[in-house]
């Protein structure tokens, strides 16, 4: 009696198909080398939605780095009595030749400069102390620096209205005087720009 031919390995496992052990390796070594699995069609869903995910809240994050550096801009201004603020040219409201005088209260003070020589009084010296100073022409104004028996003394000029605070007159300019530490507030005019009686403050 003939036996049936053996079934060979090949005819039990034709070509084309793979045990599970060797489909399963296969995924893996596919895996391992970056190369998406067509067996697993979800791979490329899943990549696809992270890839936009990452995508959105790069741009929300770049929104709000935006929204957060407009509201910490602060705004701009320029008063239209002084200078432009982003000219580069010295203040040339005031000639070198030109006295400014100067006056201030609580407690009283004034005087005049003229070129380098100053003159500073007060109600203890009418007749003043003159100090020798260096004159300085900014962008917004000018400024006279030297010593005052051993102290800094420093004179600025702002081309400002400005009020004494006890009559009615109005003066082109708003003076800042600092000696040592202490500061004081006044206002000054030129012969060619003078003070204004009865001006409103």
């Amino acid at each position: 009696m003939r036996m049936p031919p053996r079934e060979s390995a090949r005819n039990r496992f034709p070509r084309g198909r793979k045990s599970g052990s060797k489909q399963a390796m296969m995924h893996a070594s596919l895996a391992v080398r970056g190369t998406p699995t067509p067996s697993l069609p979800w791979h490329g869903t899943v990549a696809a939605r992270a890839a936009f995910a990452g995508c959105a809240a790069l741009l929300l994050a770049a929104c709000q780095q935006d929204a957060v550096g407009d509201a910490a801009a602060p705004a701009q201004t320029t008063d239209a009595r002084i200078p432009d603020a982003d000219s580069t040219q010295a203040y040339n409201g005031i000639g070198v030749d030109e006295t400014v005088r100067f006056t201030g209260t609580e407690p009283f003070w004034g005087g005049e400069v003229a070129g380098t020589a100053l003159t500073y009084t007060t109600p203890e010296n009418p007749d003043g102390a003159k100090i020798t100073v260096e004159r300085f022409a900014g962008r917004g104004g000018l400024s006279y620096t030297g010593s005052l028996e051993g102290d800094d003394f420093e004179l600025t000029v702002t081309p400002l209205e400005c009020s004494d605070g006890m009559s009615d007159r109005g003066y082109p300019f708003t003076v800042t005087l600092k000696i040592a530490d202490e500061v004081r507030n006044g206002c000054g005019w030129t012969e060619r720009q003078p003070f204004v009686d009865g001006a409103q403050s």
